[in-house]
């Protein structure tokens, strides 16, 4: 997806949330830096991932340090592992147990902290899964899905934010029984609160999976130039499973080669638009 200019406050506001996270009085040099990345960066044909790449990249330098989320990401899986049992109640009472599961999946990335787009507080979440599970998900997507992941056998599971990954686990489980293998990717090193290797560790989730892998290195979505482990797994994959915004953003503009379902919460102008829904929608958009 090209940048589109509701992106720069977006990016600003992270910035700042998360030098207030460093906690170390970096928070002008962290704006300063990200202001003069952005007017660097900036032109009408980038892709808006390479643009907070390097937005955040110039960040972290001038915070000077290396996971600033570190404890927000570990507060949003503790969070969510209070919440998992309600949600798997609501998958084991379901007609539909793939929807159900999917729909769990998709609220999960609600947990997308300091944009202002999405809440800003773990906590918060609790009040949101009710609401978000009641709702439907538009179009044919579901059905694609399904059909999609039918006529596969290995599925490449994108990973997006920590907390939304414990409500991954019902979706990978439900994926499984049906005769599936599934090969995790997380990212090789911190970026925001997106889930690395040891984040996915710490939770027991490369434990529900027949393998994982790291992206690469920093990157906001997932990057041009893919490890040679993700070069593999992809390689070897029927079809990728893609969850968040960051991740659609990046591989509509360099799809892989593979039959994609995104999964996610249009949570923004830009990336709604992009999709065709309303910003706000729980999406299920597959592309063959």
């Amino acid at each position: 997806m090209l940048v589109h200019p509701d992106c720069a406050p977006c990016l600003l506001r992270r910035v700042l949330f998360q030098a207030r996270l460093a906690g170390n009085g970096s928070e002008s040099d962290a704006v300063s830096a990200a202001v003069r990345k952005y007017a660097e960066a900036i032109s009408p044909g980038v892709c808006s991932t390479d643009i907070a790449t390097a937005v955040h990249r110039a960040a972290y330098a001038a915070m000077g340090v290396e996971d600033p989320y570190l404890g927000l990401k570990i507060r949003s899986e503790e969070v969510a592992e209070r919440l998992l049992p309600a949600a798997e109640g609501y998958i084991e009472s379901s007609d539909d147990r793939l929807a159900a599961a999917a729909k769990v999946a998709i609220a999960g990335n609600v947990m997308d902290f300091g944009s202002g787009i999405s809440i800003d507080d773990p906590d918060l979440f609790s009040s949101e899964l009710d609401g978000l599970l009641a709702e439907g998900i538009p179009g044919g997507g579901m059905a694609a899905f399904e059909a999609m992941l039918s006529s596969s056998q290995r599925v490449l599971y994108a990973l997006d934010n920590c907390g939304e990954d414990v409500f991954d686990k019902p979706l990978i489980r439900e994926i499984r029984s049906r005769g599936k293998e599934v090969i995790g990717v997380a990212k090789g090193a911190p970026v925001l609160n997106d889930v690395t290797l040891p984040d996915a560790a710490r939770i027991g989730l490369d434990r529900e999976m027949d393998g994982i892998v790291g992206a690469g290195g920093f990157a906001v979505g997932l990057p041009a130039d893919f490890s040679a482990e993700l070069s593999e797994a992809a390689s070897s994959a029927d079809m990728l499973l893609s969850k968040g915004m960051a991740n659609y953003e990046s591989l509509s503009s360099r799809p892989i080669g593979l039959p994609t379902a995104f999964l996610l919460r249009a949570k923004c102008i830009p990336v709604a638009g992009s999709i065709g829904v309303p910003v706000g929608t729980s999406v299920v958009h597959c592309v063959p």
